[in-house]
């Protein structure tokens, strides 16, 4: 009995582990400490829940746009070549018929939808896991507080992305409230992408280098994604 509850005493510890990161300012200085909700950061990981979802997003982006046309579909073809006997060769009624050289073609690839989906819980919970890896490789970095733009400024993201030491990389960027503002100051940045709290995905967070957000954000992932 005393082995059983050790055991799930250990696991209990796993599933409340809190991870404590560091906040920064805008200017990479060292601001606090901060708690990351343990049940959204810290979960266990899913790889194959994970690799679901990514080939769910990529198979919905893909265009299945390859096509061949039928004997019917081929131009020409209306007349008989030539008359059904007496020439010596074999009957033949279309130039079009798959057998000739320009005719149509049996069986070829026509446009598809190669899209698929998965259940809500199962999205849900492939982005805990896809998160919580991310925090156990230590690659999520916290912000005191987000930028305030008043107007696009791609020099203000430039200049936090390097005090960060995070430029050049593929970061993923998340905010809680819609800025047209932030989301222009992001776009000509080379591998940065911008998302809302409640727009990003598994594949987003996934291939990524480092993902970036404020302390209000956290809260609004945190909203999303733990189930009361």
């Amino acid at each position: 009995m005393t082995n059983k509850t050790t055991k799930t005493k250990k696991k209990e510890d796993k599933k409340t582990e809190i991870q404590v990161v560091d906040t920064y300012s805008l200017s990479g200085k060292k601001v606090d400490k901060f708690k990351l909700d343990p049940d959204v950061f810290s979960a266990k990981i899913n790889k194959s829940l994970m690799h679901q979802a990514t080939v769910m997003h990529l198979a919905n982006k893909r265009q299945g746009n390859a096509s061949t046309k039928k004997r019917g579909e081929v131009s020409g073809g209306g007349k008989k070549p030539w008359k059904q006997k007496g020439t010596g060769r074999a009957r033949a009624g279309s130039i079009r018929s798959p057998l000739w050289r320009g005719g149509g073609i049996v069986f070829g690839p026509q446009p598809r939808d190669f899209g698929f989906s998965i259940p809500k819980k199962m999205k849900r919970l492939s982005v805990i896991s896809s998160l919580s890896a991310k925090t156990k490789d230590k690659e999520i970095v916290v912000l005191e507080k987000g930028p305030e733009l008043k107007q696009p400024k791609t020099k203000d993201i430039a200049k936090t992305l390097k005090a960060l030491k995070v430029y050049s990389k593929s970061v993923l960027f998340i905010y809680s409230k819609k800025d047209e503002n932030l989301v222009r100051s992001c776009r000509n940045i080379q591998g940065l992408s911008t998302r809302l709290c409640s727009d990003f995905n598994t594949y987003d967070v996934l291939s990524s280098s480092k993902v970036l957000f404020s302390k209000d954000t956290h809260e609004c992932i945190v909203k999303r994604l733990k189930v009361k």
